[in-house]
């Protein structure tokens, strides 16, 4: 029986990156920073986990750009300007996030999160998203600003089990990248794979289940674990 699900947030929530790209871009342009990412870019600069982690790896890449110092600042910039955007209500959640978390509240199934992404970031995405605060929907929150290592260490997820008070073995969780497939499997997670935008193409072979979104049947695992609302599919 499962006793708990543990989701990812940036492409497994919601369709974030392209927001996360655009707050990037600009928040380059108002500090003069000639750097331009596209989708191309971004999408190869998403296997560093992290984003003051990707600026240094193309500030490395390219040969020019601002220090280590500046890109800490630069990230507290570029974090505003994401939330701003997410606030905005541009970014809804994936097909099929909204019922499955709505049935397993309803089943009183406790729910996690366990991301790379600043608790900022997951705040924003939840209120815009679910209308609500995050404490009353997630019973355990671990960010990536909270862990030594980011994905794919298992450190993030380690934290949401540890919060969670409860082991791996009974509870899912739910990713959207190779990195996040690795983290959730280091922690001994079984993984429930939904390919985003940004992702599509990756490696998922050893993932527990892969689906295309969580509008699609449900493992059966996580049906009984959601008692009578299992119907869900």
């Amino acid at each position: 029986m499962v006793s708990a699900l543990i989701f990812d947030v940036d492409g497994t929530l919601a369709e974030t990156e392209e927001a996360h790209r655009r707050a990037f871009n600009e928040t380059f342009a108002s500090r003069g920073i000639d750097w331009d990412w596209s989708q191309e870019d971004y999408r190869e600069l998403l296997k560093a986990t992290g984003g003051k982690e990707r600026m240094a790896r193309h500030r490395d890449e390219v040969g020019f750009g601002p220090s280590d110092g500046e890109i800490a600042d630069l990230h507290k910039l570029k974090t505003a300007r994401y939330v701003e955007i997410i606030a905005s209500g541009e970014v809804p959640l994936r097909p099929g996030v909204a019922e499955l978390i709505e049935a397993a509240r309803m089943a009183g199934l406790p729910l996690a999160i366990a991301t790379t992404t600043n608790r900022p970031n997951v705040d924003a995405l939840i209120r815009a998203t679910m209308n609500a605060e995050p404490g009353s929907i997630f019973e355990a929150i671990a960010a990536g600003d909270e862990v030594k290592a980011k994905k794919p260490a298992p450190d993030v997820f380690a934290l949401a089990l540890s919060r969670l008070d409860l082991p791996a073995e009974a509870c899912i969780a739910f990713e959207d990248s190779e990195m996040g497939l690795k983290s959730a499997q280091g922690a001994g997670l079984r993984v429930v794979l939904t390919p985003s935008a940004y992702t599509d193409g990756g490696d998922f072979s050893s993932a527990d289940w892969i689906i295309p979104d969580l509008s699609h049947p449900l493992p059966s695992e996580i049906r009984q674990g959601l008692g009578q609302s299992a119907a869900i599919s």
